[in-house]
């Protein structure tokens, strides 16, 4: 980390950049904004999204991007439509990891859903130390997981997801758009055990600018890369482009004069950040780049502290990357079509949904609740007596011996166990009259 910060130490004393685009990372940035508050250089970053990462608090931080805070309803909505009662966040232990908890579990919570365990994962942990945090994971009743990671972490954690059989069926995951940003230029290896994953990512509507520019740069890709596959660029590729553009206009706007810096007088001893300059226009460049809106590759760039989106799209991990399987935006909930915004009613219904294909290439969809392979059975006693045969009949299968039951009590009680959110292993003991037994049973069918 200290490396980035000489660096912007260095452009900042010793080149007197007027501002920075940079860095990569929440956890970077971090470190870097205090700089460009205390010289007034704009920080600009198109991939810091950490919602702990504010200009409120920073006013030379400007974010590029949007926060990862943006996502979570429509995430909670997903949720929501599958009517699951319990989540689990997993996430890194960083910055960037723990920044979207707060804003996941308020989401959650406004829905009435549940989140009885976090799982924190340091960015370095070793495989053991996932693969225990994995099996620690499936002794517990919830199959439903929302993971936020970087890839690096990502792309471990879910292979040995797969090798250990969660990624099989009764589980639903669901990762952040930091991952399906990224899902066509992951290994073939890590999107194959990440089959039947959704995912949710910001909508960009196509235009002629974003055409014209994908045909220039899969030219100019293949020109200098004959013998490498182009991956596609994402949207954080994007925002760069857009990034520069505002910067360039802003930049053009307030023009080049008196682009020096103050410095304080010289005195013994001093150390490098007390003997850092302070921008003449940076308060005014700052101010330009916040007013700047034009019509980018991305949609409409406005950098009023952060971008906004009006939509996300949700996808479903099938093969080689994520297909288009609906849109969520703030006003209508879920959608099939985006141009099918017309109404005026919030739809949090999976019926808007296109066909899913589940873990374990599995089209039910996972209830999202199951009892622990070392969890109990629920026991129903159901009495053995003569009459009413229609209400309750027990009678024994002739090839095993083991005892059938039917009846209209029978189907009234499996009609219920399917409503429920989640599975109940359970199983019919018959018995006679004898009020011994009673007791230690869990349930009677009478």
């Amino acid at each position: 980390m200290k490396f980035f910060i000489d660096v912007a130490l260095d452009l900042l004393k010793n080149n007197e950049v007027q501002a920075i685009i940079g860095p990569e990372t929440s956890s970077q940035a971090n470190f870097v904004i205090d700089l460009g508050d205390q010289a007034k250089v704009p920080i600009i970053s198109f991939s810091a999204t950490s919602p702990s990462l504010s200009s409120a608090q920073t006013p030379y931080f400007v974010r590029a991007s949007l926060s990862d805070s943006s996502q979570v309803k429509a995430i909670a909505s997903i949720v929501k439509a599958f009517r699951w009662k319990e989540v689990v966040v997993i996430y890194e232990n960083t910055d960037y990891g723990t920044g979207i908890v707060p804003y996941l579990v308020d989401a959650f919570t406004a829905i009435e859903t549940r989140v009885p365990y976090r799982s924190v994962l340091s960015p370095i942990a070793t495989d053991d130390r996932i693969l225990s945090e994995l099996y620690k994971l499936m002794t517990m009743q919830t199959r439903v997981f929302v993971v936020h990671m970087s890839y690096s972490l990502a792309s471990r954690f879910f292979l040995k997801a797969k090798d250990v059989g969660m990624m099989n069926k009764e589980y639903a995951w669901i990762i952040t758009n930091g991952l399906s940003d990224q899902l066509n230029s992951m290994d073939a290896s890590v999107v194959h055990s990440m089959q039947g994953v959704l995912c949710v990512e910001p909508y960009v509507p196509m235009s002629d600018k974003l055409k014209n520019f994908n045909i220039k740069w899969s030219q100019k890709f293949h020109k200098e890369n004959p013998d490498m596959e182009m991956a596609t660029l994402n949207i954080f590729g994007l925002w760069a482009y857009d990034t520069v553009w505002a910067l360039a206009l802003a930049a053009e706007k307030v023009g080049a004069e008196n682009t020096h810096f103050q410095h304080p007088q010289v005195v013994e001893e001093l150390t490098d950040l007390s003997t850092l300059g302070i921008s003449t226009i940076g308060p005014k460049l700052l101010k330009t780049i916040l007013e700047t809106k034009f019509t980018g590759l991305s949609g409409e760039f406005s950098l009023d502290g952060q971008l906004q989106s009006s939509a996300f799209r949700v996808l479903n991990v099938i093969g080689g990357g994520g297909r288009e399987i609906g849109f969520w935006t703030p006003r209508n909930g879920i959608l099939r079509k985006l141009n099918a915004a017309d109404t005026k009613f919030y739809s949090p219904s999976n019926s808007n949904l296109g066909a899913i294909v589940w873990p374990g290439n599995s089209m039910n969809v996972p209830k999202g609740w199951v009892i622990p392979t070392n969890g109990k059975k629920l026991k129903i006693g159901v009495p053995i007596k003569e009459g009413f045969t229609e209400f309750v009949k027990v009678e024994k299968d002739p090839t095993t011996n083991a005892p059938v039951v039917t009846g209209y009590c029978i189907d009234v009680f499996n009609a219920a166990i399917g409503e429920l959110p989640y599975d109940l292993p359970h199983e019919f003991i018959p018995f006679t009259s004898s009020g011994t037994y009673w007791t230690n049973l869990s349930l009677f069918l009478l």
